[in-house]
């Protein structure tokens, strides 16, 4: 790349800053949305499931077999959807689809990783069932579940720009409203992805710090 188009794109920054700050926060709205949804979802499933083989594994299988479906159908079969249509809400439904198994899947492991021994101490306090998940469970499933949760939320970021195929919000819109062969092309795809990758690596900052906030050095 020579320095005359790398002087295109800096001019081109600094006309398109405003809009793309304001494209990078409906983009980050809308993941941290799906997330959440996804979260409650999957941990809901995961603590759910993960005493029972055969639930378990349906569960697995459903979420995994979302995995599966290519973006641009899913969002495709979304729009035709009654009350999703064009625009977020079909963009969110397919981003928690595609958020569910790394959440359900590391709820699970997490869960049937906590020593026996230990749970098995809390029944013998007194301890009911409903308690020792709360108290005793999650809290020493937390890092496996967490890092489910960063996994999601680095996938839906990228798959979220795709989202704009459908008219959803984000960085997508620079990317899939280039025009093939025009002179600003490059630097309205070069931007929004710049600007998912810039995204992932705020997020992923996020999580390494609720990582030290939230987890003892002990379980680390």
């Amino acid at each position: 790349m020579d320095d005359g188009w790398f002087s295109s794109f800096v001019t081109y920054l600094e006309f398109s800053y405003e809009d793309l700050i304001q494209l990078a926060i409906e983009h980050a709205l809308i993941v941290v949305i799906s997330v959440f949804i996804a979260t409650v979802i999957g941990v809901g499933l995961g603590v759910a499931t993960y005493r029972t083989d055969r639930p378990r594994e349906l569960v697995l299988a459903v979420t995994g077999t979302f995995l599966t479906i290519p973006s641009l159908a899913l969002f495709t079969l979304l729009i035709q959807v009654p009350l999703l249509g064009l625009g977020a809400p079909s963009v969110v439904v397919a981003l928690v689809m595609y958020g569910l198994l790394p959440i359900v899947r590391n709820t699970i492991v997490g869960l049937r990783e906590v020593d026996p021994a230990i749970v098995e101490s809390a029944q013998g306090m007194g301890m009911g069932r409903a308690a020792r998940l709360w108290r005793i469970e999650l809290p020493l499933a937390w890092p496996v579940v967490l890092t489910g949760v960063r996994v999601a939320t680095l996938l839906l970021i990228g798959i979220a720009a795709i989202g704009a195929y459908i008219n959803g919000p984000g960085l997508g819109e620079p990317i899939f409203g280039a025009s093939i062969g025009s002179a600003a092309a490059l630097n309205d795809v070069l931007s929004g992805t710049l600007g998912v990758i810039v995204l992932a690596i705020l997020f992923d900052l996020v999580y390494v710090a609720v990582f030290k906030l939230t987890i003892p050095k002990g379980i680390r």
